[in-house]
């Protein structure tokens, strides 16, 4: 019967670390999703900012001293 009993203890021990593993898992893998997102964001982002910088520096192209900030 103590056989029986330390086999079941094990087995209850062994269910519930899986639980936990599989909690750890699902947080990661919800981690994983949202930094996903993030980095799609900043590639749509990256990808806006480079159409915006080569939009302005092509029709007129402008010198480096309409750039100056106004006290100079």
């Amino acid at each position: 019967m103590e056989k029986l009993d330390a086999t079941q203890t094990r087995l209850t021990d062994l269910e519930i670390k899986l639980s936990y593993t599989e909690h750890q898992l699902e947080q990661l893998d919800a981690v994983v999703i949202r930094q996903q997102q993030q980095i799609d964001a900043l590639i749509a982002e990256l990808k806006r900012l480079r159409e915006a910088g080569t939009a302005e520096t092509q029709p007129g192209q402008r010198s480096l001293r309409d750039e100056l900030p106004p006290h100079y």
